[in-house]
């Protein structure tokens, strides 16, 4: 995705001229938009999306989410429009939005674009990702660079890095698997926690050959047999039952963080709430590492 500010020079009546700045992006779809105002009323169909707006001090332009866009909390008061998978059209569009943001595999996104809605899709995996997807928002919103996104990135960047480095000695090197959802389906290398997971000084059991978000079978990583695991609390309950896991030593010697509910959310959104991600994983790592 490319995101660049393009000045464009509009002929004004009686051979006046004016300037109007304009901003040209391209989403992950590789469509290109230019938008010569900032929109006003936005819809987001992806947590980490609303999120970022947020960060970026543009949360009173959101006027729908999805129903899983639950921080900051003044989003909790905003309509609900479905899901990703599952949104409301009708809903979406008595909202009047003037932009749409939603992930590339989001459902809907041809049925409003023939209603004649800006449909943005955006779906970043990786923490690269994460930064251009930020600073596209931020171009969107002509919010300048180094008041929003760069300055936010700058922000996560510096909390991971201290997070790094309270980490004790013993955790470098501490084989883990954080699982995402019940399948089961983990965080490989190439995704951003893995990533974040890679700069804490820890190993993930799930290479990146698997790709980002793989779904394994469960006697994979009891044959990985990991140091220390991670997972949401929804997901554990279940995972309890998975083959041979009562075996892992892991499980045994209650190795395991199971998050909450509001921490599971943070840990698995590409946002602007990474950096307290990045302290969730290293308290887990200097907790449980053997």
């Amino acid at each position: 995705m490319k995101v660049r500010v393009a000045a464009m020079l509009a002929l004004g009546l009686g051979g006046l001229a004016a300037s109007a700045h304009a901003v040209q992006i391209t989403d992950d779809r590789g469509k290109t938009f230019e938008f010569k105002a900032a929109p006003q009323r936005i819809v987001s169909l992806l947590p980490s999306l609303t999120e970022s707006v947020c960060a970026l001090q543009q949360c009173h332009r959101i006027v729908g989410t999805d129903r899983y866009s639950n921080w900051p909390a003044s989003v909790n008061q905003l309509p609900k429009v479905g899901g990703g998978v599952d949104p409301n059209i009708e809903a979406v569009v008595a909202l009047k939005p003037d932009l749409v943001l939603m992930s590339t595999s989001g459902r809907g996104r041809d049925r409003l674009e023939a209603l004649g809605f800006t449909v943005v899709a955006m779906e970043p995996r990786r923490l690269a990702d994460a930064e251009r997807v930020l600073k596209t928002v931020g171009a969107i919103l002509h919010v300048p660079p180094e008041q929003g996104a760069e300055r936010t990135w700058r922000e996560i960047d510096a909390a991971v890095e201290a997070a790094r480095q309270s980490l004790p000695e013993r955790v470098k090197g501490v084989r883990v698997y954080f699982e995402v959802s019940r399948g089961p389906y983990a965080a490989g290398e190439k995704s951003f926690m893995g990533e974040i997971l890679t700069r804490l000084g820890a190993r993930n059991v799930v290479p990146a050959s698997l790709g980002p978000f793989p779904r394994l079978n469960p006697e994979f990583i009891v044959r990985a047999n990991p140091d220390v695991i991670m997972i949401g609390n929804r997901s554990m309950q279940e995972a309890a039952t998975y083959p041979g896991w009562g075996a892992m030593k892991a499980v045994r010697e209650k190795r395991v963080c199971s998050f909450d509910a509001a921490e599971s959310d943070v840990l698995v959104r590409p946002g602007p709430r990474m950096a307290e991600a990045a302290r969730l994983m290293a308290r887990c790592l200097a907790d449980k590492a053997p």
